[in-house]
């Protein structure tokens, strides 16, 4: 019973500490994605800022078209107000990120107390189980003893044989409170799964609609390839973590000018391209 009670522990904490890490490294990615979109905002603020400032001093001078100058900043205050929109897009990706942070907080704290409630369970179903093992002892040395006729006897069987019957009733009705506690678990687990999975798909939307409100990202990676493969590489439940791990290193690298993906090698007469090995074997 020990050894079965430390297995329980042991791949209850495994699978949460699994849990925990996948979380951390996606709250993790997210931030960081967040930390770069604010410092392309703030970048783009100061550039509009500085040619602002520049508009208006060629203003003041006589020898600049007037009717250029009000077009550009028309211009300009288009590109300002996508900015704009672009911020509180941004903010809405924090909160967002925020949520999702505590989300992942009240989770573990969910999992300690489950921890703790089935620890309880265990040894409150381990005592009945002793109590009910000590009243079966008795009984069988009573019985054995024999002196059924002795009605001081007689009395103390009968009240032995109710106080295991209920014993018994209980154990059953612990086992049935458990199995409907689990079916229960499991249906607000996955409600919960269900909201985290919406909550991170609008922080994705969120982040992927640049070019709506005026900022463009250049060079993104597609990550539908490195899905395909890893699908055919790794079980279901890793592929598709280890696809956005390869995608963000082949996009980091993208970031590189000294790195080339492809290298020209001739054999004899033909000249083919291949990838590096190292990105591959990664």
């Amino acid at each position: 019973m020990m050894e079965q009670r430390e297995q329980l522990f042991v791949s209850y904490n495994e699978e949460i500490k699994k849990m925990q890490q996948l979380a951390r490294d996606h709250s993790r990615k997210i931030i960081e994605e967040n930390q770069s979109l604010r410092t392309e905002l703030e970048h783009k603020r100061k550039e509009l800022d500085e040619r602002s400032q520049q508009l208006n001093r060629m203003a003041n001078q006589n020898n600049f078209d007037k009717r250029k100058l009000e077009e550009e900043k028309k211009r300009n205050a288009t590109k300002n107000s996508s900015l704009e929109l672009a911020e509180k897009e941004q903010r809405k990706a924090d909160e967002n990120v925020l949520r999702l942070v505590e989300e992942h907080k009240r989770e573990k704290e969910d999992a300690l107390k489950k921890i703790l409630q089935l620890e309880k369970q265990l040894d409150a179903k381990q005592k009945l189980e002793l109590e009910i093992q000590q009243l079966k002892g008795q009984l069988q040395v009573m019985q054995h003893m024999g002196g059924e006729e002795d009605s001081t006897v007689k009395q103390k069987m009968e009240e032995l044989t109710s106080e295991l019957n209920e014993k018994i009733e209980e154990m059953e009705d612990m086992e049935a409170l458990n199995q409907t506690l689990i079916v229960k678990e499991r249906k607000s687990n996955d409600e919960l799964q269900e909201a985290k999975k919406e909550l991170i798909s609008g922080l994705t939307d969120m982040l992927t609609r640049q070019t709506v409100i005026g900022i463009k990202r250049m060079g993104e990676i597609d990550e539908k390839p490195f899905q395909v493969a890893c699908k055919r590489k790794f079980a279901k439940g890793d592929a598709e973590y280890q696809a956005a791990v390869l995608s963000s290193k082949w996009q980091d690298e993208l970031k590189n000018p000294e790195w080339h993906p492809f290298k020209i090698v001739t054999v004899g007469d033909l000249t083919c391209r291949r990838c590096f090995e190292r990105m591959m074997r990664s």
